[in-house]
């Protein structure tokens, strides 16, 4: 489909960025607003742990077997006209997920919920490039990441504050008033785009892309509770994903006219483009895991508590997302992102230091630095991926950004919890094998009487402070794991061609 719009009317880019900025935020916050309240969800269902994981894991697998088909809707109803299904979907789905009596109920509506609300991110990226002139698009990824970025940011924040002074429904209640401004938004002002001649509908391929996807989903999530491939049912999931992926891989490069064209993947920009954003998913999302049950978990901060501390790390990237969209253009966007991966770096290495006494200063200090660093990597990123992609590229080419952003999101959340889970055993055994009731510091007169050896309960005392360090450790392996993450990605700034020789070229 072509990314052009009809200019029969002069575009009022403003209402068209606040209308679709509206319905972006709406859908990724729900990425993570949900997460602080999953302890009293589970308590008001009489869930199982195990059985409420799946109120995370629908969305989310719906959500990403449902992205690729953005295109090919949009081909077919009109961008406009799914744009307003989508916002409409997700909404009735919000109000029917908060209206839930029992947890099969809330599953499947929230998993209606991502399916419905999948398109929502790729199709308001492609509005807006196609809104603004090329030499504006920085500035428009600046406004668009601000909803990306911030959105499962402050997710936690929001979820926090209405789970703790009104209900956890109002997770889900909070789209209602958000849906309809967005819609009279998105019908008012938003513009039809003018539409190529229509290809068939690749059904084998999208089932196969599905089933890889889903699979995939399946996989990361349930993989930590299940000790990965101890698990018959991962490995099975493990399985059907690589089969799935090799024959879509196969009918893509071989049929006609396949569900997603191979020459979206033939831009250099773009193909680079997409490996870094896989690498954002994941230090986005990863460290928005670990950091809530850290600070409530460790350092015992109430739920309302550790959103407020969190809350400034949003505010970091949408400062840094409004100076840099200044800046696209006019500085080498491979600098900014390379400025964006080392601000994580060194992030991550603060947090490093963290540990049980550590202050909400230094927590909300790294938070910002990060926050900025994040924006910086995003804003440039996105512009420049899209660069050079042909026209009639950009709505397949939105949704299979944000695809691959939200796989790495899941990847990077299943390899933190999953060290997690080892440093902290591994970390325990380790400490375990130090304290013993002859060793001299045990004995000395500064140490607590309750961790005193001749007693059941001061040894149980003393297993469990051993368990809280090693779980500190654990934490901090992490955040290691996270820098070098961040700097192994700068070699892929070496794929990515000048803004300039980009701009030069036909």
């Amino acid at each position: 489909m072509s990314a052009s719009v009809s200019t029969a009317a002069p575009l009022n880019r403003g209402m068209i960025t606040i209308s679709v900025m509206l319905a972006t935020v709406m859908q990724v916050v729900d990425t993570t607003i949900v997460n602080v309240a999953l302890p009293h969800v589970q308590g008001s269902m009489s869930a199982t742990q195990d059985q409420i994981s799946w109120v995370l894991t629908s969305y989310i697998v719906a959500a990403a077997i449902f992205t690729p088909l953005t295109g090919v809707l949009a081909d077919r109803l009109g961008r406009k006209r799914l744009f307003a299904v989508a916002v409409i979907g997700f909404t009735v789905a919000s109000m029917l997920c908060g209206a839930a009596n029992s947890l099969t109920q809330l599953v499947l509506f929230r998993a209606l919920q991502g399916a419905l609300g999948a398109s929502l991110v790729p199709l308001s990226q492609a509005v807006l490039l196609d809104t603004y002139p090329r030499e504006k698009h920085g500035s428009a990824m600046a406004l668009w990441g601000m909803g990306v970025m911030v959105g499962p940011i402050l997710g936690p924040t929001l979820g926090g504050y209405l789970t703790e002074y009104y209900s956890w429904r109002w997770a889900f209640y909070i789209n209602l008033p958000v849906g309809m401004l967005a819609l009279i938004g998105v019908i008012g002002f938003v513009p039809e785009a003018t539409s190529a001649p229509k290809r068939g509908f690749d059904f084998f391929g999208f089932a196969l892309l599905s089933i890889a996807i889903g699979a995939l989903q399946l996989m990361l999530d349930r993989g930590n509770a299940l000790d990965w491939f101890d698990s018959t049912e991962v490995v099975l999931e493990a399985a059907t994903a690589a089969l799935a992926l090799y024959l879509f891989l196969v009918h893509m490069f071989t049929a006609e006219k396949p569900f997603i064209e191979p020459g979206l993947f033939a831009d250099r920009n773009f193909a680079a483009g997409v490996m870094l954003m896989f690498t954002v998913g994941v230090l986005l999302l990863a460290t928005m895991a670990l950091l809530p049950p850290f600070l409530q978990s460790l350092l015992g901060f109430p739920v309302i508590t550790a959103g407020y501390v969190l809350a400034p790390r949003g505010i970091g990237t949408m400062a840094a997302m409004v100076v840099v969209g200044r800046l696209v253009g006019k500085v080498d966007t491979r600098l900014l992102v390379l400025g964006g991966l080392l601000l994580m770096a060194w992030s991550l290495h603060a947090m490093t230091e963290f540990n049980t006494d550590v202050g909400t200063a230094e927590i909300v200090y790294t938070g910002i630095v990060q926050g900025v660093g994040l924006g910086f990597i995003f804003v440039p990123l996105s512009a420049i991926a899209f660069a050079t992609l042909a026209p009639r590229y950009r709505n397949e080419g939105t949704a299979m950004f944000s695809l691959i952003r939200n796989l790495g999101s899941s990847v990077g959340i299943s390899l933190v919890m999953t060290v997690l889970g080892h440093q902290a055993q591994s970390s325990h055994a380790l400490l375990s094998e130090s304290i013993t009731p002859f060793r001299a510091a045990l004995v000395a007169p500064g140490v607590p009487q309750l961790w005193n050896w001749s007693t059941e309960v001061g040894r149980i005392a003393l297993n469990a402070e051993v368990s809280r360090q090693a779980l500190t450790i654990a934490y901090i392996n992490d955040f290691r794991f996270m820098m070098y993450l961040s700097i192994l990605a700068v070699p892929l700034l070496l794929l990515l061609r000048s803004p300039r020789a980009a701009a030069r070229r036909p």
